[in-house]
């Protein structure tokens, strides 16, 4: 909506070749919200090591934040603050023996009273909004948002509990994805998908390499000014 704080999301096919979609959707969401050429735009990181996209010259940085699953990249971008994003392809998964391990008694007591056919789907959803708040927060899902209970999930983007001003919601991808956004803010933001599946950024060569943080994770061995260039 115009006037409205916004994030903004863009997804694309993730082939494992060159160039990286990321790059292309952050030069995409840089060059749309910044009201720039794409070769004005620089991609670095912030000081905790957020992703970040910045036009030569200007102080101004645009929040940026990415991940990929399976064969998927999504990239979210917000002109007015942090903003986080994590996606996970739909699998079976030991969800209530996960979210025993993992997350804290209130938000396992909630997913043991989902219906059986819809607590993969619940317990992607739960895990997604920690990523998305703790990329948001640049201290990544441990230091910022394993043990920190979720909302219920869903859209518009609701309030996290506790001190921080932080707002995560799940707009529906299709393509068998979860999704998750996240943004700290005062007030509610909307999120809006402006690039949805099947409106490919597809790479040179096709090698498609599942990337996700929940193996890793589950396994148990754990994204202000731009600086430098790099792959994100």
């Amino acid at each position: 909506m115009p006037g409205r704080d916004t994030a903004y999301v863009w997804v694309g096919r993730d082939t494992g070749g060159q160039p990286d979609p990321a790059v292309v959707l952050l030069r995409r969401a840089g060059a749309l919200l910044l009201g720039c050429a794409e070769a004005e735009l620089t991609l670095g990181h912030d000081g905790v090591g957020r992703p970040c996209v910045r036009v030569h010259e200007r102080v101004a940085a645009l929040s940026v934040s990415v991940s990929r699953t399976a064969g998927w990249v999504v990239v979210a971008a917000r002109r007015t603050g942090e903003v986080g994003v994590d996606v996970e392809l739909v699998r079976d998964l030991p969800a209530l023996a996960l979210a025993r391990r993992w997350f804290p008694p209130a938000e396992s007591a909630w997913l043991a009273e989902r219906s059986e056919a819809d607590r993969g789907v619940d317990f992607l959803r739960l895990w997604t909004a920690k990523e998305a708040v703790g990329k948001a927060l640049g201290l990544g899902l441990r230091g910022g948002g394993l043990l920190r209970e979720m909302p219920p999930p869903g859209m518009p983007p609701r309030r996290v509990p506790g001190v921080e001003r932080l707002w995560v919601g799940h707009p529906e991808l299709g393509a068998g994805l979860v999704l998750a956004v996240a943004a700290r803010a005062g007030g509610p933001v909307d999120v809006e998908v402006a690039q949805r599946p099947g409106h490919d950024v597809t790479a040179e060569r096709s090698a498609s390499v599942e990337r996700t943080s929940l193996p890793v994770v589950v396994r148990g061995n754990r994204s202000s000014r731009c600086s430098t260039r790099g792959r994100l």
